[in-house]
């Protein structure tokens, strides 16, 4: 983490005080994220979710829900030659994730959209959607009371998971892939909205620490697909009775080494 670049100005920001955001890294310091001083602010979710992204050369993908663009730049960061666009809701994290991705010098752009009303130029034109969904369902747990904390962290009753998930297919190319992280106790939802309008479903766990049951899955799925359900080894993040991720996490987490999704080569 480091003090707001002076390289960044942001619109959001009073002109005679502070910023409203700040900077942090990731990837080793090979991304600049600018997130809100108050709010929601990314974890290790986007940057798994990445690195399990593996489109072919060239490809378009969309981060859908991209907040302030943690997961579209990490992957910019490892494949530049990708083509790669956010949409977000809120106006502070779109703008931010602009901002990041214009430092960058990135191909892409950040559009504000609602996903489920998207601008009319985004699909279908991807060949793949990453995303990072609200974890909770709406109405259940505690609710933040920072609005945009609670925009990103619970469903509204109108996008439910099954919504949110057929939007994203909506906008990708027929064979499109699609990508997902979610909490792992919401596996059975994901495979419900997918069967029918996508197969060749591949569940990748994220496990805390050998032994314990894992806390997010990763679930890639191609649209008009007919391939049966994979499920792989997984990651385990952290070792055992401590705090010190695993070389494998450490690799992805600092090193931007990729999470093979597709370990027979199958596109």
């Amino acid at each position: 983490m480091s003090d707001p670049s002076p390289g960044f100005l942001s619109p959001f920001g009073r002109p005679d005080g502070p910023p409203a955001w700040r900077e942090d890294a990731l990837l080793g310091g090979r991304v600049r994220l600018l997130q809100p001083l108050a709010g929601y602010r990314a974890a290790i979710d986007p940057v798994l979710l990445a690195a399990a992204a593996d489109p072919a050369p060239g490809a378009r993908v969309l981060d859908a829900g991209t907040g302030t663009g943690a997961a579209l730049l990490c992957l910019a960061a490892r494949r530049p030659d990708l083509d790669v666009t956010g949409l977000e809701l809120q106006a502070l994290p779109a703008a931010l994730a602009a901002m990041a991705l214009a430092h960058t010098g990135g191909r892409g752009r950040i559009w504000a959209g609602d996903l489920g009303h998207p601008p009319p130029e985004l699909g279908p034109a991807f060949d793949m959607v990453i995303t990072n969904p609200p974890y909770r369902a709406a109405g259940t747990g505690t609710e933040a009371p920072h609005a945009q904390r609670r925009r990103a962290h619970h469903e509204t009753p109108d996008m439910p998971l099954a919504r949110w998930i057929a939007c994203c297919l909506a906008l990708l190319k027929p064979r499109g892939r699609l990508l997902l992280i979610q909490r792992a106790d919401r596996l059975d939802a994901i495979v419900s909205a997918l069967q029918g309008p996508a197969g060749d479903l591949t569940i990748f766990p994220v496990w805390p620490r050998a032994g314990q049951p894992a806390h997010r899955v990763i679930v890639a799925a191609r649209k008009g697909g007919r391939g049966p359900l994979r499920l792989l080894a997984g990651l385990c993040l952290h070792e055992n009775d401590s705090s010190r991720y695993t070389p494998d996490a450490e690799a992805v987490l600092r090193d931007a080494a990729a999470l093979d999704l597709d370990p027979r080569g199958r596109r």
